[in-house]
């Protein structure tokens, strides 16, 4: 079943021809990937698709009835809501019935007022929903939900986004790079779901591993054209390069044709019969043909690295943390030459932090760090780079020179630079407000490059470049020769580039992990494994209370019973709140304080017993 076609867009920026004429389609349990180079289209077609845009020619059709979700690149959700009023908000009458039934919850004296949005859960079967929104978000890691949005970072803003947008159910779900900005575990979490729910994809993502795991179809954009892969990306690799291999043999062919019209051409025939004439117009489509160039500049990059001295970096008993926040706790290391280092860990551990300490961006609270004196950071942030007002590309690196050395004596310009980084002489006089997510970072990639680094630290890198600049990225560090430093979610660029990792566990925990990040995973799922084998001997060693019986059945008094469980447990959070106020806000006298205590002791007893109930019926319920 159709839901989405794309019939013959184009679209056009003055002079720029993005794409012209392009079709596609998406299907019922379609699972696409649009992949294409910075600033060829991608965004443009995701805007034109969602309306954001509009197309030069074409059109846009969508199936009668079909709901559709975005998730974009930057959520821009409201920061004065809280996680779970951001949920509640959206336009979904079963959401608006659980708002409702969590304000009865707020005021639990209302009896009238509670019962009836207990009913009105029970009319619209909300139970289930709310089951499941609050399933996700604590798979996606949001268990404040009374956090405010304006206090989150990047990475919960994009999973609560997420979160949104799986709630709507949408049969086609539009995603713009849903991987930046999220973790790993949160990568894999994803990754998992996708691969295992019905669900109909279109996305733009650079993450390798997601498009060869998630994806049953990849369409590329490459020179104004799209061309179709019905598989996943080790499938897109191969077809790509035998596409590409033919397309070099019809250009060879083309142009010894070309030489053989050109020589006829040039005897110029004086009788213009009707076979000539159609010969010269023939001549012309060939020599088209034959002036056709691929435009795949690959980036070389041999950039000479200063030298580098036998001492790098020693780190000592290093301490450092925010409040009560611990980032290092006592650590020490002594960097080597040529070592390959990837840094992995959940969002919030500190990696960034680390970064900062090891460049003297930020001070340790104690400890001490011994620099090198021959050593030279190259230091890439997640920041990017920072413009003047009307500077053109070719400014932007001649503020770090006219020149870079190169290996063997050798120097290149800075317009050669740009060039190997993919900017051609036309793009290099562009003011730089007009460049795209993606060569903005590939410009300042190119500037921390320019500086002839020994220690190279990359943080974040792969955010926003596609999948060529990538290649070519990851070509240069496998052969650069001095130290390197890289955080990335990216798990295929990790595996390529470093031998070993740093592993930040929070706490200021951090494991030295020999090895890539599949090794990692590996050695983590053989924890696991131990670990479950471990809880199933425990288990044969218990009574299986449920043997025997038939599956049980959450009835409607159990229901009642649950939900009333529920208030209870409410009303008692509440006194027990207000009890402890009394200990940090009044000034009690010794028999005061222990008639309180006596209070709250029994308060959490209760607790405690209808909270253990109500987990039980929550086991049924499932």
């Amino acid at each position: 079943m159709n839901l989405l076609s794309v019939e013959d867009i184009s679209k056009s920026y003055g002079e720029k021809v993005l794409f012209k004429s392009i079709s596609f389609g998406i299907n019922k349990g379609q699972k696409i990937a649009l992949i294409a180079k910075n600033g060829t289209g991608k965004t443009s077609i995701l805007d034109i698709i969602i309306g954001k845009d509009n197309p030069d020619t074409g059109n846009v059709i969508f199936r009668k009835g079909t709901q559709t979700a975005y998730l974009p690149q930057e959520p821009n959700l409201n920061p004065s809501l809280t996680v779970e009023e951001t949920i509640l908000s959206a336009d979904n009458p079963t959401l608006r019935v659980i708002a409702q039934y969590d304000k009865a919850l707020e005021n639990p004296d209302d009896q009238e007022a509670y019962q009836k949005a207990f009913e009105a859960m029970d009319l619209s079967q909300a139970w289930d929903y709310e089951k499941q929104y609050k399933k996700i978000l604590f798979k996606l890691k949001l268990n404040d939900l009374n956090a405010k949005v304006g206090s989150l970072s990047g990475g919960q803003i994009k999973r609560l986004a997420l979160c949104n947008a799986l709630l709507q159910e949408p049969e086609l779900l539009i995603l713009d790079e849903p991987t930046n900005h999220i973790d790993l575990e949160m990568i894999e979490w994803l990754e998992d779901y996708f691969s295992k729910e019905k669900i109909t994809l279109l996305m733009v993502t650079h993450d390798r591993y997601f498009l060869e795991r998630v994806c049953n179809e990849i369409i590329e954009l490459d020179n104004g054209k799209l061309y179709t892969y019905k598989g996943n990306y080790s499938y897109y690799l191969e077809k790509r390069e035998a596409r590409i291999a033919q397309e070099d043999v019809e250009a060879h062919k083309n142009k010894l044709h070309f030489k053989k019209e050109l020589e006829w051409m040039r005897k110029q025939p004086k009788a213009r019969t009707t076979k000539s004439k159609s010969r010269i117009e023939d001549y012309k489509k060939i020599k088209e043909k034959a002036s056709q160039r691929r435009n795949e500049h690959l980036v070389q990059l041999e950039i000479n690295m200063e030298r580098l001295g036998s001492k790098m970096i020693e780190m000592h008993k290093v301490q450092k943390s925010f409040g009560e926040k611990i980032i290092l706790n006592n650590f020490n290391y002594s960097f080597q030459r040529s070592e390959r280092i990837g840094i992995i860990g959940k969002n919030g551990t500190g990696k960034s932090t680390f970064l900062n300490l090891l460049t003297s961006n930020d001070k340790i609270d104690s400890g001490k760090i011994i620099w090198g004196e021959t050593l030279k950071f190259g230091y890439y942030t997640q920041k990017g780079i920072t413009i003047k007002q009307g500077q053109k590309v070719i400014d932007v690196i001649k503020d770090y020179g006219d020149y870079i050395p190169l290996k063997k004596g050798r120097k290149i310009s800075a317009q050669q630079l740009l060039e190997r980084f993919l900017f051609d002489r036309k793009k290099q006089y562009d003011f730089v407000n007009k460049l795209s997510g993606g060569e903005l970072k590939r410009l300042y990639l190119c500037t921390v490059l320019i500086q002839n680094p020994n220690f190279l630290i990359l943080d974040e890198p792969t955010n926003d470049l596609d999948i060529i600049t990538l290649n070519v990225l990851e070509s240069f560090l496998l052969d650069f020769p001095g130290c390197l430093l890289v955080v990335s979610h990216d798990r295929y660029f990790m595996d390529k580039i470093v031998d070993h990792l740093f592993v930040f566990k929070g706490e200021g925990i951090v494991e030295n992990f020999p090895g890539n990040y599949s090794d990692y995973r590996v050695y983590e799922d053989s924890r696991e494994q131990e670990n479950k084998e471990s809880l199933k001997i425990n288990k044969k060693n218990k009574i299986d209370l449920t043997e025997n019986t038939s599956k049980t059945v959450f009835s409607y008094k159990q229901q009642k019973e649950f939900r009333k469980l529920e208030l209870d447990i409410k009303k008692i959070e509440a006194k027990k709140k207000e009890i402890q106020n009394r200990f940090t806000q009044e000034e009690l006298t010794p028999k005061e304080i222990e008639e309180v205590s006596i209070e709250l002791g029994l308060l959490e007893k209760e607790l405690e017993t209808k909270t253990l109930k109500w987990f039980e019926l929550s086991e049924i319920s499932e």
